[in-house]
């Protein structure tokens, strides 16, 4: 249940200024998940993804509000949905492809509004054309890590025998690629696709700022993405 009595004027704003945007967001994570999922469920989830970002929202790191609160309703929205009774094995997978794909933008999102962000029409582009290989990168590895992570839990049918090799021999090229990032980027691929740990966790275990944490996983995601494009040539 949503409690706003006490928060403050400015936090109340942002959140009665984006209601829309939680309209719009469950929409799409509807549309994503095939229709699996109660809108009106998703709704409640992403009011309170919405408020709890009105009363974090920090206006000093550049980032405009409607694009902060967009990662953390959905994440909100993802949240909730994991945390049904029963959900089967695709939706799981589901869940941790676009969960991933969200966690690769929002790591991005402060340096896009950065003074080193690129300025020329050109260098935006190649850096969009990147920011869109990363995320797929990022969610293809949500989906076939959490596949075989909680396929022996979650009661329902299991992919077929091509699925299987298929999802097996990605993963370990996935897993060769890793080796050769930096600690602290392969600590956080292991940590966050391979052990399912969250972000804010990881980030605590690591002694660091979620948004550093983020920023670190973005920037490993980008590194794995040339390095497996390297592989394909």
């Amino acid at each position: 249940m949503l409690v706003i009595a006490a928060d403050s004027p400015e936090a109340l704003e942002r959140f009665h200024g984006a209601l829309d945007l939680v309209e719009r967001i469950a929409s799409q994570v509807s549309r994503a998940l095939g229709f699996q999922v109660d809108r009106d469920d998703l709704l409640a989830y992403g009011r309170e993804g919405l408020l709890e970002a009105a009363r974090r929202f920090e206006p000093a790191r550049g980032v405009p509000f409607r694009g902060y609160a967009n990662y953390r309703v959905r994440g909100a929205m993802y949240d909730g949905v994991r945390q049904m009774s029963s959900p089967s094995r695709r939706l799981h997978e589901k869940l941790a492809a676009l969960e991933a794909a969200r966690q690769t933008s929002e790591g991005e999102a402060e340096f896009a509004f950065a003074d080193s962000a690129p300025k020329g029409d050109a260098a935006k582009e190649t850096a969009f054309d990147e920011h869109l290989a990363a995320v797929a990168t990022a969610a293809c590895l949500g989906f076939v890590t959490e596949g075989s992570r909680v396929g022996r839990d979650v009661v329902t049918t299991e992919p077929n025998a091509e699925e299987a090799f298929a999802e097996a021999e990605l993963l370990s090229v996935v897993s060769a690629a890793i080796g050769g990032l930096f600690d602290d980027e392969r600590e956080i691929i292991r940590r966050y696709y391979f052990d399912g740990q969250r972000m804010e966790d990881i980030a605590a275990a690591l002694s660091m700022h979620k948004s550093w944490a983020s920023r670190i996983h973005t920037r490993a995601i980008a590194r794995l993405t040339k390095r497996l494009r390297g592989a394909d040539q």
